[in-house]
């Protein structure tokens, strides 16, 4: 009874493994798929977009990899009077955020955000206390310039770090960190320019331009400024100013006069040459130049320029 109970039992058993369609020779398991074959989708960069190119440089320190900062403008670009194109809107339409100065330096900028809706924008120079002009046509308005000073450039960096923290928190440790750092490379520039200026004599601390876009850095390091004209650096100039310039640096004993790389330096010249003065060279202001340039980044374009400056009044 014994061997017909277990005969019977593995009979039923192999019944049953038949019967659920599972023999042994038909079992297969299927193999976990690899990382490679696994699609993980990453998150796509913000896209940020600035008006002009000295902003969008700042902004890329700040950003690092971690987002996609663009210029509307080009190297080389008058920004004043700058007319967007509809590629210019296009590009506008797709970015997360839109970085401008302010402080009426993109004239055009209400005109141009009323046709983009509801993409988000921030005003990098929020903050700054501005400098009203004190001539010309643009008198009782805000010299827009003020990204010209080092220190006010701390508080751009500063804007835009709160303002990319707040789009992108995912990010947030990489934009302190950043922020951080590239603060401290703008403060070494700082200092150097205070320690150059306090060898040059006080009667010899001078900042004669062409467009008056040096009020925030003159303000800020105890310069005496002088400028052909305020902000517009399409107008005509009239022979009195020339002359009034002339002038100022001969009783004065300015030790050299400098224009701007977006503009024409004739006038300038002329007044060196009047006024018993030299010309220094060009200032970079609105605009970086291009990559194989003097000035293609921003902390280049301040090194440059205070080192144009010093060699200017020192010579």
């Amino acid at each position: 009874m014994k061997i017909i109970y277990g005969y019977i039992t593995i009979s039923i058993l192999s019944l049953w493994l038949n019967g659920c369609g599972l023999p042994s020779s038909d079992l297969t398991v299927s193999p976990l798929p690899s990382e490679s074959q696994i699609e993980v989708k990453k998150p796509q960069k913000k896209r940020i977009l600035t008006t002009f190119t000295v902003l969008a440089d700042i902004g890329r320190n700040v950003a690092g990899d971690k987002a996609i900062v663009e210029s509307l403008t080009k190297p080389g670009a008058e920004i004043h009077g700058y007319e967007p194109t509809p590629s210019d809107l296009v590009k506008a339409q797709t970015a997360d955020l839109i970085l401008d100065n302010g402080l009426g330096f993109e004239r055009w900028a209400e005109r141009f955000y009323t046709n983009l809706g509801s993409v988000p924008h921030l005003t990098a120079s929020e903050g700054i206390q501005p400098i009203a002009i004190a001539e010309g046509e643009y008198k009782n308005k805000s010299n827009p310039h003020a990204w010209m000073s080092p220190k006010n450039a701390l508080i751009y960096v500063e804007n835009i770090r709160k303002a990319l923290v707040k789009l992108d928190s995912l990010n947030a440790n990489v934009y302190n960190f950043n922020a951080e750092a590239y603060s401290a490379k703008i403060k070494v520039i700082d200092q150097k320019l205070r320690k150059a200026l306090a060898v040059i004599p006080s009667n010899k601390r001078f900042m004669i331009t062409c467009e008056g876009a040096f009020s925030y850095l003159t303000r800020d390091y105890q310069l005496r400024e002088g400028y052909l004209w305020a902000v517009n650096s399409d107008q005509q100039v009239a022979p009195k100013q020339v002359q009034k310039m002339i002038e100022f640096v001969k009783a004065n004993q300015v030790p050299a006069v400098f224009c701007e790389s977006t503009v024409s330096d004739k006038f300038q010249r002329q007044v060196a040459s009047e006024g018993n003065s030299k010309f220094g060279g060009v200032f970079f202001v609105d605009s970086l130049s291009s990559e194989d340039g003097v000035a293609p980044t921003y902390l280049k374009l301040l090194e440059y320029n205070v080192d144009t400056l010093i060699k200017g009044l020192q010579d």
